[in-house]
């Protein structure tokens, strides 16, 4: 087949040449790895198609969709052949057929795990999540989904496409078993530069974490899945205003206060905001607690707390004159800690 009969959107739009390895950029659009690894690495900091700033070290996730098209369109004579597409899973599906799903996936290589991911069984396990059925059923879905987006950005990219966060969000909100695995589905999700910024802008995404964050009730569990799924949120920039206004602010500085380390560099990305800063200023005792993880946290919570105690302390008023005057008492130890 000659190379000009393949359509233009299996060409780079740098190269203009058929891609071999295409990856998606942040800016969401495709390039041929070696293509845009030049450009990058010659000093460019702007999409090429789009001319939008980038991340300084931005993402590079392998379009697998796309490759796949590109060589099935025109199959190389020494591509292997793909794995054989996995049997079709019904709806609703019984604990033994969820449970022998949940084992293959776990003990599947990559390969086989994508051509599962890329078949109908992701939406039959969005729709166990988001079930009023079985519990149990649920959070066998719930681990499916978990394992099938462990090691594969492209696997990650094509779960959030296809409308997960919506069942998951709800699997969230039901606070029932399986809830807290919800959030770790999410967070997973969350790694990908992409993802953090389609998941973040969902309406219900970040309230619903941090609902299960301050619930009273939740337990420790729920709790520390929730705050590690706002961290990996957080450190998309427009997501930190999001999780100031979900109200999560009092339940992170609860915990960091009681040890937790994540909850303090969640505190710590939240401070780069204004708004962070100015909710920090409207929780009582919000810098002794800042303090407290410095002299008694570990060195990872101090590290991040006296982080937020530098930001606090360029504020007006008396949250900024209390920050600076504790930041001028523990930054030395702080740093003494963090380089110990």
């Amino acid at each position: 087949m000659e190379v000009s009969s393949f359509p233009d959107d299996f060409r780079c739009p740098i190269s203009l040449e058929v891609m071999s390895d295409p990856v998606i950029l942040s800016s969401g659009h495709t390039f041929d790895r070696a293509s845009i690894q030049r450009w990058l690495d010659s000093g460019h900091l702007t999409c090429p198609v789009t001319n939008l700033p980038l991340p300084r070290h931005p993402s590079l996730i392998p379009n697998h969709a796309l490759r796949r098209l590109i060589s099935q369109f025109a199959p190389p004579p020494s591509a292997p052949p793909p794995p054989p597409p996995p049997p079709p899973l019904p709806f609703p599906s019984d604990a033994q057929t969820l449970a022998d799903l949940l084992r293959t996936i776990r003990t599947s290589p990559p390969d086989h795990r994508r051509t599962i991911a890329d078949s109908q069984i992701p939406s039959v396990l969005f729709r166990h999540v988001s079930s009023r059925g079985e519990a149990h059923l649920r959070k066998l879905a719930i681990y499916c989904l978990l394992y099938l987006s462990l090691d594969d950005d492209g696997v990650k990219v094509g779960l959030v496409a296809e409308g997960g966060v919506d069942h998951l969000v709800e699997a969230v909100e039901s606070r029932s078993d399986g809830s807290a695995a919800a959030a770790t589905v999410l967070t997973s999700l969350s790694t990908v530069d992409v993802n953090k910024c389609v998941i973040g802008a969902h309406p219900s995404a970040i309230p619903s974490l941090a609902a299960m964050l301050s619930a009273e009730g939740s337990s420790r569990r729920e709790k520390r899945e929730a705050a590690t799924a706002i961290y990996e949120l957080s450190k998309f920039p427009e997501n930190r205003k999001r999780v100031v206004r979900a109200g999560a602010m009092g339940e992170l500085a609860r915990m960091a206060g009681s040890g937790s380390d994540r909850a303090a560099e969640v505190l710590a990305l939240l401070a780069k905001t204004k708004e962070g800063r100015a909710e920090m200023g409207r929780i009582e005792g919000f810098v002794r607690v800042l303090v407290a993880v410095v002299g008694s946290g570990s060195r990872r919570g101090a590290e991040s707390a006296v982080a937020a105690l530098r930001l606090l302390s360029h504020e007006d008023g008396e949250i900024g004159a209390e920050a600076k005057t504790a930041a001028e008492l523990v930054v030395s130890y702080g740093l003494a800690k963090v380089s110990s």
